[in-house]
């Protein structure tokens, strides 16, 4: 059963690229939601004005994996202890946030911070926020790593080593 899942934690390019890989995860859509202004751009929204996070859209299979599996995977791949940054991205834009789509999502996001927080003495800052309008970001970011990303140093010193870092970690678990 196809179900969707929004997630933003840091640059959607980082939380794209990883999540393109893994078996049950249908499609994958970079934009941008919990903001005021309708229909933003890139440039808005990287003026941190707009209260909107970069965020992905996930489609995936319940069957092959569970939106529990999904937090768990979040959580792995992204700083949840930095509050409106990833690394060297910084504003509110670059906050981690899990946007439920129903009840049982939203359930299942607390339990997955309580989860998160047993594995670290930090205070985990991500924010189970409603969901609302979720804006696809323009066509050039969608795939960005996979389209652009060999010619892009950002994406060579950030989103690479978070790939490698994450097939590493979740060899069971990568589309062949």
């Amino acid at each position: 059963m196809d179900e969707q899942a929004i997630l933003a934690g840091g640059c959607f390019w980082c939380i794209e690229a990883i999540f393109k890989d893994i078996i049950g995860i249908i499609s994958v859509e970079s934009g941008y939601i919990g903001g005021t202004v309708p229909n933003p751009s890139y440039e808005q929204v990287c003026e941190g004005k707009t209260g909107h996070a970069e965020a992905v859209r996930l489609v995936f299979d319940s069957s092959q994996i569970s939106y529990a599996d999904i937090l768990d995977i979040f959580f792995d791949i992204h700083d949840p202890t930095q509050l409106n940054r990833q690394g060297d991205d910084v504003g509110i834009q670059y906050r981690s946030a899990i946007f439920p789509l129903n009840n049982e999502q939203e359930h299942l996001a607390q339990d997955a911070i309580v989860k998160a927080q047993a594995h670290t003495q930090k205070p985990i800052v991500t924010k189970i926020e409603p969901a609302s309008v979720f804006y696809p970001a323009e066509a050039y970011h969608q795939d960005y790593f996979y389209q652009k990303g060999s010619g892009n140093n950002y994406c060579a010193l950030v989103v690479a080593p978070k790939i490698a870092k994450f097939r590493k970690s979740y060899r069971d678990k990568l589309k062949q």
